[in-house]
C-alpha cells in the first residue's frame, strides 16, 4: 500500500514541526554550587518562620487575632507565604517587643525586690525574712 506523495510531505512537515517545538521548549537543567552562608541563612529563616508560627499558636495570641477578626489559620498561611526579608523583619520586631523579651525581665524584677527587702530587713526597717539578724 503506497501513500500519495502529498500525504507523505504533510506528515513529514508535521513531524518536523513537532520535533522542532519539543527541542526548543525544553530548557537544559543547570546545577550550581551553593555556599555555606546561603544554606545557613535559609535554615535560619526557616527556624525564624517556625518561631513565628509557634508564637501565633499561643492561646492568648490566637484570642487576640480572633478579636481583631483574623482567622488564625489565615495568619499561619500568610506566615508561610512571607519572603525571607519579611520573616527576618517580623522576627526582629517580635524579639524587640516586651512580651517577646522572655522571662529575663520578670526574673530581674523579682531579684530586685528580694534584694531591697533583704537590705531593709538587715537595716531593721522591715521584718520580712526570719533568717536575718537586723542591726538595731
Amino acid at each position: 500500500m503506497s501513500y500519495p506523495i502529498r500525504f507523505r510531505r504533510i506528515i513529514a512537515l508535521m513531524l518536523a514541526g513537532v520535533f522542532l517545538l519539543t527541542s526548543v521548549a525544553v530548557p537544559a537543567a543547570q546545577a550550581t554550587m551553593i555556599d555555606t552562608q546561603s544554606f545557613a541563612a535559609s535554615e535560619e529563616v526557616e527556624q525564624q518562620r517556625q518561631e513565628i508560627v509557634e508564637f501565633l499558636a499561643r492561646d492568648g495570641v490566637q484570642g487576640q487575632l480572633v478579636a481583631w477578626g483574623v482567622d488564625p489559620v489565615d495568619a499561619e498561611q500568610r506566615v508561610a507565604g512571607m519572603t525571607p526579608a519579611e520573616v527576618q523583619a517580623t522576627h526582629e520586631r517580635m524579639s524587640d517587643l516586651p512580651a517577646g523579651a522572655g522571662v529575663g525581665s520578670v526574673v530581674g524584677a523579682v531579684v530586685l525586690v528580694f534584694l531591697i527587702l533583704l537590705i531593709t530587713d538587715l537595716l531593721g526597717l522591715t521584718n520580712v525574712f526570719p533568717f536575718t539578724n537586723p542591726q538595731r
